[in-house]
């Protein structure tokens, strides 16, 4: 009797598929002996044709799926006929493209929460057919029926590669990966460290930042619930030994965590000078818990980055935006930042608009700078220097209308008319390019320098990561660790012997006011000032280049008053008068700049927790200021190879992962604090 005329057993690997593909005998091409070719051992045959054989089921489920992937599509087994240890066992074997069959309908149940995910199913024939023979002697499987025809379109090889059944991740990588995960750096960091590592583009790993997430996922044995109440606990035994540590957190109905924020006594003082503008930075996760991650940092009269409050928040919608915004406003006393830079995050957009409706909202250019690899790379290619070197130039310009004519030039110029992303871009100019900015605070926060200063100090707390309920306490020891190198770095600053350059009165005054960092920013609109003329007008001065002939700055200054502005809105968005004011007030006798335009945030004041320097530190400060050499020689040479890399973070990691193996306690952190504060 012939296996089509018996008895079948008929085994779906998918359910969903039984009624909606029509793939039996009737539907496809039979072989016949004159359509019988080689295996594909002896070929180099890369399409499947019928009578085509393979030693293994599996074997011809490999050559399919390749086949699949160069196509742009990808398959999944479909139905079995016969079972392994009955009769024949399995006789027949169909393999389907990835969008087979259709998606049943799924009874709703209201105590469960459903995902409303598009399914891809369209109901595709495409498919292929083996069945085993054993007309050789030994058993085999041979191709019975192929077909290749799609209802929908295929995928293109840059795209092909995001479909599940291609993103996987080897055994050395997961390895990799879960050392990384010890060292508790971000997943972002993971991928770019991959990247580097097996030489490939941003985005072109085989597995994507939510697969890493899923993995670390599946290695985490923490009790959710009991990491949110050793966490509750750990910032209740913070309170009750220091009254000016701030928290807030909200429960949901089932009395499990779902969100929380927390700040320190002397980042609510930082934020009471510094808060003028701020970052809020939630792209990253923490690790060890899978939450968002989100962190309020500003920049101090130094220069240098300082932090004003953590929140961990269980999902990224509008009402955990809205409660972290409050939580921040009930930790600085109400006190909203004049400006505030962000991700794109729509649900923040709107939570910030209607929490902080006075603070000017704007898009951090280092995160969406960080997405430029994978939107523009490979449409790019070898001009995609060139086109980013375009875009900060435009990005830097002052004038709305010379950023209108050159974003159209470098649309045109670079063929990018219907790209997506540069639509995109456009439409939301008015929150990330500076023309449309000036006007506004933002502490010099835009520039490159200070972008790149901000994110290192984020890093920091990234790397802080181990349990949920350690990691208040170790953001508490990076913070007085950061605040204490800062203030050394300020005292170094401090004496420093500042060097004048024009001679000036007016540069003698600001260098007695200001730190080292503001006036060095001072003092190159100064420079720049002895290049321009000044023109007396009716309403005010024009002021332009020496070597101009026409345009210029208007600028209004009333003596009387000590007030002066200008039209490029410089000390608007830095804080710092620019040469355009200054050229008026030297051709106008002022020997002094006016006090208003010396702001507070600017000055030479101690931070408040600034300390003196004391002249013999302890032997166990003596250490640690060793300890920061060594890790910044190790740095340094770490990155001149790949190899000296590898060894590094192998080793570290190993370092690190003793390091956290002891214990810190509340009077260990106090201890380490003294000792960083006297050196």
């Amino acid at each position: 009797m012939s296996e089509d005329a018996g008895t079948m057993l008929a085994v779906y690997d998918d359910p969903s598929d039984q009624r909606s593909l029509s793939l039996d005998d009737t539907s496809s091409t039979e072989e016949s002996p004159d359509e019988t070719r080689l295996s594909l051992e002896t070929t180099n045959d890369a399409i499947p044709y019928i009578g085509q054989r393979f030693a293994t089921h599996d074997a011809a489920y490999e050559f399919y799926s390749e086949f699949a992937k160069r196509c742009g599509f990808s398959i999944r087994r479909h139905r079995t006929e016969g079972k392994d240890g009955v009769g024949k066992g399995l006789t027949r074997r169909y393999f389907v493209c990835h969008r087979a069959g259709n998606t049943p309908i799924k009874t709703s149940n209201e105590s469960k929460p459903q995902r409303n995910r598009k399914s891809s199913r369209c109901g595709c024939q495409a498919y292929l057919r083996i069945s085993k023979t054993t007309e050789l002697g030994a058993p085999e499987w041979r191709v019975t029926g192929f077909a290749n025809h799609h209802n929908h379109e295929l995928l293109e090889p840059n795209q092909v590669r995001f479909l599940p059944a291609y993103r996987t991740i080897s055994d050395t990588d997961k390895s990799r990966i879960l050392m990384f995960a010890k060292t508790g750096i971000s997943v972002h960091q993971m991928m770019r460290l991959m990247e580097l590592e097996k030489c490939v583009e941003p985005g072109y790993l085989p597995f994507t930042e939510k697969d890493v997430r899923n993995l670390l996922q599946s290695f985490r044995k923490l009790d959710p619930e009991e990491e949110s109440i050793d966490l509750l606990r750990m910032c209740r035994n913070i309170k009750e030994k220091d009254s000016n540590f701030k928290f807030e957190y909200t429960l949901d109905a089932n009395h499990r965590l779902e969100n929380i924020a927390w700040s320190y006594a002397s980042s609510v003082q930082s934020y009471e000078i510094f808060g003028d503008a701020v970052v809020f930075d939630t792209t990253h996760r923490l690790t060890a818990f899978d939450m968002p991650l989100g962190i309020w940092v500003g920049m101090n009269n130094y220069g240098m980055p300082c932090f004003f409050s953590c929140v961990l928040l269980r999902e990224e919608n509008l009402r955990s935006f809205s409660w972290a915004l409050k939580a921040l406003l009930g930790f600085m006393n109400g006190k909203a930042p004049q400006t505030i830079l962000t991700d794109q995050n729509m649900c923040l957009k709107e939570a910030i608009s209607m929490e902080m409706p006075a603070t000017k909202h704007a898009l951090c250019i280092w995160m969406i700078v960080a997405k430029f690899p994978s939107w523009f790379n490979a449409v790019l290619g070898e001009r995609y220097n060139e086109w980013k070197a375009d875009f900060f130039r435009l990005y830097n310009l002052e004038s709305i209308e010379d950023f209108e004519l050159g974003w159209r030039d470098m649309v045109n110029s670079f063929g990018l008319h219907n790209n997506r992303h540069v639509a995109n871009l456009y439409g939301l100019r008015t929150l990330w390019a500076l023309p449309f900015l000036r006007s506004h605070f933002f502490a010099g926060m835009t520039t490159t320098g200070q972008s790149k200063s901000i994110n290192a100090f984020i890093q920091r707390f990234l790397s802080a990561q181990t349990r949920l309920a350690h990691f208040v306490e170790q953001v508490a020891v990076a913070v007085d660790f950061k605040d204490q190198a800062g203030e050394q770095q300020t005292m170094q600053q401090n004496l420093q012997n500042i060097c004048l350059k024009t001679g000036a009165p007016m540069e003698s005054h600001a260098a007695t006011m200001l730190t080292p960092f503001a006036f060095s920013k001072l003092q190159e609109q100064l420079v720049l000032a002895a290049h321009y003329a000044s023109f007396h007008m009716d309403d005010g001065f024009l002021v332009r280049h020496h070597t101009k002939a026409e345009g210029g700055r208007k600028v209004y200054w009333v003596p009387r008053e000590g007030i002066i502005s200008c039209s490029c809105h410089h000390f608007e968005f830095s804080g710092i008068l620019c040469r355009h004011a200054l050229r008026v007030l030297s051709t106008g006798n002022c020997f002094q700049i006016p006090d208003r335009y010396l702001p507070i945030r600017w000055r030479r004041i101690s931070t408040p927790s600034a300390k003196l320097l004391q002249s013999a530190p302890s032997d166990h400060a003596e250490r640690i200021q060793f300890l920061q050499s060594m890790v910044s020689t190790l740095v340094t040479e770490s990155t001149k190879s790949k190899e000296r890399l590898d060894i590094a973070i192998e080793q570290v990691s190993v370092i690190l992962s003793r390091v956290r193996e002891q214990p810190v306690s509340l009077q260990g952190i106090r201890d380490v604090s003294s000792i960083h504060r006297s050196l």
